[in-house]
C-alpha cells in the first residue's frame, strides 16, 4: 500500500516513523535495532508534531505508514485528529506466520490488533467511520478496492497505484533489507496466496486472542 500511494505523482510517503521510538522505548530485539535508533528520531512528541504538521514539499497527499504496535501505552494520540485515518487489517494467522520467521518477539501486542481497535474507537469519537481494508480483499481486487478507498478519501484514483518499478524505493526505512524482500521484488499487487505453516502452541494461543478482535474489525471493512 505504501508503494501504491507513493507511486502517485501527487503523493509522498513516510515509512513507520515511530519505529525507532518503539525500539528504544521497548527494547524489542529486532534486526539492526541499534542502527535504526541511531538513524531516526526517537522522541515521541517531536515525531507526532512533525506528522501532524504540513505536508512535505509541494505534494497534496502524505501517506503515513504506521504500525499500530509502535504506539506505546501511555502516549497520547490526540495528534491523529489532524490526519485522515485508514486501517489495514490482515488475518492474524498470516501475521503470526510472517513475524515468527523474522523475530522471536511475537505477542498479541505485536500483531497490532489490540492497538487497532483502540485507535479505531478513538477515531470514531471525532470523525465519521474511517475506512478499514483487509489485505486479502486488496490482493484479490486491487483496482476496485483502491478506487473504493479513493472515493472514501475524496481523492482521485490513479492507475499509477497499481504498478511500480521493482526494487527499493526512496520512502523505505533502512530496515527494508530485513523486512521488504518480497515487496522489493514486486511490480504491483500479487494475487492473494494464503500463507501455510504450523503455529507453535504459544502462537496458537496468541491467535485465539487475536481472532475476535480481527473479526470485529473485519465486519466493518470496505467491501465490494
Amino acid at each position: 500500500m505504501m508503494y501504491s500511494f507513493e507511486n502517485r505523482a501527487d503523493c509522498c510517503a513516510i515509512d513507520e516513523p515511530f519505529y525507532a521510538h518503539f525500539l528504544q522505548y521497548t527494547g524489542t530485539n529486532h534486526p539492526s535495532a541499534q542502527k535504526v535508533i541511531g538513524a531516526y528520531e526517537t522522541d515521541y512528541l517531536k515525531i507526532a508534531q512533525h506528522l501532524s504538521g504540513n505536508i512535505p514539499e509541494d505534494f497534496s497527499i502524505w501517506y503515513q505508514k504506521h504500525m499500530c504496535h509502535h504506539i506505546s501505552p501511555g502516549f497520547e494520540i490526540d495528534w491523529i485528529r489532524n490526519l485522515t485515518n485508514c486501517f489495514l487489517i490482515r488475518n492474524p494467522r498470516e501475521v503470526l506466520l510472517s513475524l515468527s520467521k523474522i523475530t522471536s518477539e511475537v505477542s498479541l501486542w505485536a500483531t497490532g490488533l489490540p492497538q487497532q481497535i483502540m485507535l479505531y474507537e478513538q477515531v470514531i469519537k471525532n470523525e465519521s467511520r474511517p475506512p478499514i481494508l483487509d489485505s486479502r480483499d486488496i490482493l484479490e481486487n486491487p483496482g476496485e478496492m483502491l478506487e473504493m478507498l479513493c472515493r472514501e478519501l475524496n481523492i482521485p484514483f490513479s492507475e499509477s497505484m497499481l504498478e511500480w518499478e521493482p526494487g527499493p524505493r526512496e520512502c523505505d526505512g533502512i530496515w527494508g533489507e530485513y523486512w521488504y524482500e518480497s515487496v522489493w521484488s514486486s511490480s504491483g499487487f500479487s494475487p492473494y496466496k494464503a500463507r501455510t505453516g504450523e503455529l507453535s502452541p504459544l502462537l496458537e494461543s496468541i491467535l485465539d486472542e487475536a481472532m475476535p478482535i480481527y473479526r470485529e474489525l473485519h465486519s466493518k471493512r470496505l467491501k465490494l
